[in-house]
C-alpha cells in the first residue's frame, strides 16, 4: 500500500511540475526584488552580522510554502479521488502522511538545498551558510505539517487563501523565530543547539499531531461537500 501510493504521489508530482517550479519562482522573484529594492539592507546584512537577512529568508520561505498548501489537496478534492483514497485506503492516516512526505520534497527540501544560495543574496555570513541550510531542513518540515492541517480544513472553499493564511501563519510563527534566530548565532559566533533543539521539538510534536489532525479536517471538509 506505501508502495503504490508513493508511486501514485511521484506520478502526480511528475505531471504537475508548476506546483514545484511556480512556489521555487516565487522564492527567487522576491529574494531578487529585496536585494534590488532594499540594497541598504542587504549592504548592511553583509557588512556586519545582522538580523535583518536571517529573518528576511524565513519569511519569504514562510510565504513560500504558504503560496504551496493551498492546492495540497484541492486537486483530489474537486475531482473526487480525495474521498476514495480516504475510503479505500487500509490506513488513512499513512495516505494523509505520504502526502504530506511529498509536498515537503517538492517545496521545503528543495528550498533548504537553495538556501545557501539565497543566504548569499540577501548578504548572511558565509559562515552561517551551512547553519542556514540545517536550519531549513529542520524547520520546514514543521510547515508542511501544520500548513497541512490548514490545507485540509479549507480545502472545500472556493477562496480558501486568505482562511488558509489567517489558520496557519500563527501556527509558523515559532519556527520562524527559532529559525532566523539559529542562522544570527551562527553569525555572531554563539551557540545554536537551543534553536537546534527548539526547532527539532517543533518539528517532532508536529509529526505527532498534524497527520491526525489532518485526516479529521479532510473528513470534516468531505462531510460538509
Amino acid at each position: 500500500m506505501i508502495t503504490s501510493a508513493l508511486r501514485r504521489e511521484l506520478r502526480i508530482l511528475v505531471r504537475a511540475k508548476g506546483s514545484v517550479i511556480n512556489p521555487l519562482a516565487f522564492l527567487l522573484l522576491s529574494t531578487m526584488l529585496f536585494v534590488i529594492a532594499a540594497p541598504a539592507l542587504v549592504d548592511e546584512a553583509s557588512n556586519r552580522p545582522s538580523t535583518l537577512a536571517a529573518g528576511i529568508l524565513w519569511t519569504l520561505v514562510l510565504l513560500t510554502q504558504l503560496l504551496a498548501l493551498d492546492s495540497m489537496y484541492r486537486r483530489d478534492f474537486d475531482s473526487g479521488v480525495l474521498e476514495q483514497t480516504l475510503l479505500n485506503a487500509q490506513v488513512p492516516f499513512v495516505a494523509v502522511l505520504i502526502r504530506i512526505l511529498m509536498q515537503w520534497l517538492s517545496t521545503g527540501f528543495i528550498i533548504a538545498l537553495c538556501s545557501p544560495l539565497l543566504g548569499i543574496a540577501l548578504g548572511i555570513a558565509p559562515k552561517a551558510l551551512l547553519i542556514t541550510l540545517f536550519s531549513m531542513l529542520l524547520g520546514t518540515p514543521a510547515l508542511s505539517l501544520l500548513g497541512s492541517i490548514g490545507a485540509s480544513v479549507t480545502v472545500g472553499f472556493n477562496r480558501g487563501g486568505i482562511i488558509l493564511a489567517l489558520l496557519v501563519l500563527p501556527l509558523f510563527l515559532p519556527t520562524l523565530i527559532f529559525g532566523a534566530d539559529m542562522i544570527n548565532a551562527a553569525q555572531l559566533g554563539g551557540s545554536i543547539m537551543p534553536q537546534v533543539y527548539a526547532l527539532g521539538l517543533i518539528s517532532l510534536i508536529s509529526l505527532a499531531i498534524a497527520p491526525f489532525a489532518t485526516l479529521a479536517g479532510l473528513r470534516i471538509s468531505l462531510e460538509m461537500q
